[in-house]
């Protein structure tokens, strides 16, 4: 399966999807540090995918993404977006609603997607 496979196939079988630096127990970077605390924050399940820890989905992603950055939130199979635009919809409350509407979709997903 080649790279692009691997990501379509990841974005297709999580409901809600980080791709981020580390993981949300140990984040690498701070604005993947901001985003994941923000989904932990809203209460529901995510998946992610440590984009260190996988040099080929850090190379390609952003280019099937075309969104430059990490972290990239996606949900339902759609880009969202990265850091900025989570802490935003975080504090607008928009991300607890749609994190709440992903999971009543798809009850029972966990985290490392890897």
């Amino acid at each position: 399966m080649d790279t692009i496979e691997r990501i379509k196939e990841q974005i297709n079988e999580n409901s809600v999807l980080l791709y981020m630096k580390g993981s949300p127990k140990l984040p690498s970077c701070g604005f993947s540090s901001q985003a994941s605390q923000a989904l932990i924050s809203c209460g529901e399940q995510f998946a992610y995918v440590d984009i260190l820890q996988n040099p080929d989905i850090r190379a390609e992603l952003p280019k099937y993404a075309d969104w430059p950055t990490f972290p990239q939130l996606w949900v339902e199979g759609e880009l969202v977006g990265g850091c900025d635009i989570i802490l935003e919809m975080f504090q607008q409350g928009e991300l607890q609603t749609l994190l709440k509407e992903a999971a009543a979709k798809n009850p029972s997903e966990d985290t490392n997607a890897e």
